[in-house]
């Protein structure tokens, strides 16, 4: 499966000036309430270069990108997986990769989310404490409230939700987990590499409004 990091800083307007990772859509759990039905990535010119990811047009193995990721100015900001999911084919973390992966970051300011599965997988909540201990941020993402909450209870990792598409408003989990809603959503003046929150070790949630050309799929399940 091939992975791509972007040469020179990103130009996407809510990420801001960052390097940004893709990884074949193999990465990806099809068992995630989004695979197929309502993730952001699947349309529009993310979703062009996905497929080209994806079918292996683009991008490079997982050494050369491993490469490129240390390579990276030492303090450089960057946002693993804007599509795509942690190293591992479907369901599965690859443990080996991720921790090369962890390594290789070398504690940069990142940002990644995860789909795969967690809740009932002691192998994956582990390897992805260890990433979050080693400095590579890997935020938990929930679809609705209630599965942030169930997340959040592990532990091990930050987490973030997907709201309803109409959500401007901090809000609250059923458990009284406070979530913020993602400030890029809200503001033209605020970027990913400005703020940065879900780079950071923290005790809220960080919720993303339904965005993307399949934005209205992903609300029902938000609000399922």
């Amino acid at each position: 499966m091939n992975y791509y990091l972007t040469p020179n800083p990103s130009r996407n307007e809510k990420t801001g000036p960052m390097y940004v990772s893709t990884q074949a859509k193999g990465t990806c759990w099809t068992g995630c309430a989004y695979y197929n039905a309502g993730c952001y990535a699947d349309g529009g010119p993310l979703g062009m270069h996905w497929a080209k990811v994806s079918d292996g047009r683009r991008g490079g193995t997982f050494e050369e990108f491993i490469a490129a990721v240390e390579a990276l100015p030492p303090i450089a900001p960057w946002r693993y997986g804007q599509a795509g999911d942690l190293p591992g084919e479907n369901e599965k973390i690859d443990r080996r990769k991720l921790r090369r992966l962890v390594r290789a970051n070398n504690r940069r300011p990142s940002i990644a989310y995860t789909h795969k599965p967690v809740l009932d997988n002691v192998a994956h909540q582990i390897a992805i404490w260890e990433a979050n201990q080693g400095g590579f941020t890997i935020n938990l993402s929930g679809n609705d409230l209630s599965h942030a909450d169930a997340l959040a209870d592990l532990d091990i990792a930050p987490v973030v939700v997907v709201l309803p598409r109409d959500a401007t408003s901090n809000t609250v989990t059923p458990a009284g987990r406070k979530v913020v809603v993602c400030p890029a959503t809200q503001r033209d003046d605020v970027t990913c590499v400005k703020c940065m929150l879900c780079a950071r070790q923290r005790d809220f949630i960080i919720g993303f409004p339904a965005h993307g050309v399949s934005a209205k799929r992903a609300d029902a399940i938000a609000r399922a």
